[in-house]
């Protein structure tokens, strides 16, 4: 009788994560995280790579800095040979290349060593990436034909430097040193005494590809006076050679509208991504902090009475993109689908629940051109006496729809689709960066969110205190009532109450127009 079930053979994916700005990551390397049983992953991992995972995957940290190792090298070698001999799924998110001194080739002999099988997922290496968005081309027509990447922090056992100066002093047209801010003013020293010039254009780039980004240029002679200078630390790509001469002209990435900018996303988690990336891609660091967490309802039944009787309704009204995910996920799991809504026209308040409906392949009839409850009722069509209308919602909201078409006639059902909660997030950090004035914006949009912003930060003495040096943003003037009603000031509000609406007014006040 032979055993059918094999063991479960694991397997590591040795994953470069790119130098900083998540986008970079590749897209075998997302799907290598989504499918993994175990995450073990560096400092340098941005932390919104952790979003590919599954729930369900273990993560493991260990980073390390100059002065502190969470895990030693050989520690790690043999956690990836456990957990693939466990049967285990295994990312090994590194930054930057896993190949470009990112000790992947050492970890990859351990595993061939141990006969665990490995896949090598190359990443954008901070060598050519923190300078590209830097505005420096490692490389450029006649300026640089060559180039040379080089370990700043040199294996302090060896006793005695392997790298070959007088090669890399005069024979390569640019130089990057990875690790190396610590080491800068003999890296400068070593390459003035073996022949390169001292008036040599020189640049050293902190946290490149990131909204955090710095960059500081001076000549190979001052550099490491110039960054010393500027506080410039770890982790940073220094480049020698005439191309940084070309950041003048080529620098991009530093010279967006809302570069330098920290702004704060206090949405639900689920609906924080377009806000997010539409000020991310304005230059912003964005410190996403969910105030408000989307929950499916305990009790159904009024929602379900609602779908059982769908077609005896003329009008479904949705206020909000959840209330359109969450009553089409209930639709299916009652054995119907969208077809139940095929006689029913539909209403949506704003394009981004308009755009949720489409993406069910559902025609919208009606959407306001204010997108408040009271200019929706206003511009709603013409509704005759026996008008019935269902608005799909949150359990808890205004009542301004309902009660407003009520008065012109119709029959209104409300049927809530789920529930909002305050989220658990932690306040103490954020606290922290609005007490040191880190924090230049704070954005809201709803009520719900600043109610929920101002207890998970503690509605205190000192709670109009933090938010003096930063900004409030509003969506709309609903969201800055309740905001004044709890002593915010309110600096920026939108003209168009969206989220495009809400970054255009953000832009306009940064550049003070």
């Amino acid at each position: 009788m032979h055993n059918t079930t094999a063991a479960r053979k694991g397997r590591v994916y040795l994953i470069g994560a790119g130098p900083g700005d998540p986008l970079l990551l590749t897209l075998k390397g997302a799907r290598a995280i989504a499918e993994a049983d175990v995450l073990v992953y560096d400092r340098l991992a941005h932390p919104k790579l952790l979003e590919h995972a599954k729930r369900s995957a273990e993560l493991i940290y260990v980073g390390k800095t100059p002065e502190h190792h969470t895990m030693k090298q050989d520690e790690i070698n043999r956690l990836l040979v456990d957990l693939a001999l466990a049967g285990k799924k295994v990312a090994r998110v590194k930054g930057g290349d896993p190949f470009v001194f990112g000790r992947g080739g050492e970890e990859a002999e351990a595993l061939a060593k141990a006969g665990v099988e490995f896949d090598v997922v190359p990443g954008v290496s901070s060598a050519i990436g923190v300078p590209a968005y830097a505005g420096i081309p490692v490389t450029h027509r006649g300026v640089a034909t060559s180039l040379g990447i080089v370990t700043g922090h040199e294996d302090p056992s060896k006793g005695e430097s392997s790298v070959r100066w007088e090669h890399l002093a005069r024979g390569l047209d640019t130089l990057v040193f990875l690790m190396g801010v610590g080491n800068l003013p003999e890296i400068a020293s070593k390459l003035i005494e073996n022949g390169r010039a001292p008036e040599t254009p020189a640049a050293v780039i902190e946290w490149g590809t990131r909204a955090e980004q710095r960059t500081v240029t001076a000549t190979l002679a001052t550099i490491a006076a110039a960054a010393d200078q500027e506080g410039i630390s770890a982790p940073a790509v220094t480049v020698v050679g005439d191309v940084v001469g070309l950041r003048e002209q080529l620098a991009w990435f530093d010279r967006r509208p809302l570069f330098g900018q920290t702004i704060v996303v206090t949405r639900a988690r689920e609906q924080a991504s377009e806000l997010s990336s539409r000020l991310s891609d304005l230059g912003a660091n964005v410190v996403e902090f969910p105030v408000i967490s989307c929950r499916p309802l305990e009790d159904t039944s009024e929602l379900d009475a609602a779908i059982i009787t769908l077609g005896d309704y003329d009008w479904i009204v949705f206020t909000s993109v959840n209330g359109v995910e969450f009553f089409v996920r209930r639709l299916f799991e009652m054995g119907a689908d969208v077809r139940a809504l095929g006689g029913v026209s539909i209403a949506c308040m704003g394009e981004a629940t308009q755009r949720a409906v489409e993406s069910h392949s559902l025609r919208v009839d009606f959407t306001p051109g204010r997108f408040v409850a009271e200019a929706f009722v206003e511009e709603f069509p013409d509704i005759e006496p026996d008008t019935r209308i269902l608005v799909a919602r949150a359990l808890e909201a205004r009542e301004v729809i309902p009660d407003e078409l009520r008065k012109l006639g119709a029959t209104v059902t409300v049927a809530p689709c789920y529930r909002t909660v305050i989220s658990s997030a932690d306040g103490a950090d954020l606290r922290l960066m609005l007490a040191s004035g880190q924090v230049d914006v704070v954005t809201f949009t709803s009520s719900s969110t600043v109610r929920n912003f101002a207890q998970l930060l503690g509605d205190d003495e000192e709670f109009s205190a933090l938010l003096d040096q930063a900004k409030i943003a509003s969506i709309g003037p609903i969201t800055s009532e309740t905001a004044a009603e709890l002593g915010m000031r309110v600096d920026v509000e939108a003209e168009v109450y969206t989220i495009p609406g809400l970054v255009d007014a953000i832009l306009r006040h940064a550049q003070g127009s």
